[in-house]
């Protein structure tokens, strides 16, 4: 384990304890989105933040007059510690580990489902309840399109696929169909 992964998870524990302190738990980890969206995908925003010219107070404060409406106390003070501390880069690491936190203690598991096309809330709430049984948790679905796929899902849990695309059962009925043959 890295020793980014490590004080993502340290970071992580933390904010995750003062959220149920004060009953946020879902609300910070919406923050934590929106932080890692803004720091990681706007350009401007990353450069500003990694500028070396910039000092951090000044860092501070245009983050403090931006976010301060936006974000709850712990998450604006999570964000200024790990700015302070040059650490801008573990704020993905660090919503990773936050959801799974928040995921554990909850029984809520994220699953990121593979499709063909862009699937429907009804066919969205279906995956969620087959693997909702299958895995004893609540899942909450994120939808992909991979044009890639030939048809069926792929659906990724934690560490787990679940292959069900058409080319994963191609591929099993051709090996399945080698191994008869080689007999």
């Amino acid at each position: 384990m890295s020793r980014d992964t490590v004080a993502a998870k340290r970071y992580a524990k933390a904010l995750y304890s003062s959220a149920v302190e004060q009953g946020i738990t879902l609300e910070v980890e919406e923050q934590l989105k929106t932080v890692v969206e803004v720091l990681h995908k706007d350009k401007e925003v990353k450069r500003f933040i990694l500028a070396p010219r910039i000092s951090e107070s000044e860092k501070l404060k245009v983050l403090r007059t931006a976010l301060q409406d936006k974000l709850s106390p712990i998450v604006l003070n999570t964000v200024e510690l790990l700015v302070e501390r040059g650490r801008t880069d573990i704020f993905a690491d660090l919503l990773d580990t936050y959801i799974k936190i928040e995921g554990d203690a909850l029984g809520i598991g994220d699953a990121t489902v593979y499709s063909t096309y862009p699937l429907s809330q009804e066919e969205q709430a279906s995956v969620a309840a087959e693997f909702s049984q299958l895995t004893k948790r609540k899942i909450r679905v994120v939808n992909m399109v991979d044009k890639s796929l030939l048809g069926g899902l792929k659906v990724v849990i934690g560490d787990t696929l679940y292959d069900g695309s058409l080319a994963n059962k191609l591929e099993r009925l051709e090996k399945s169909f080698n191994d008869k043959h080689r007999r």
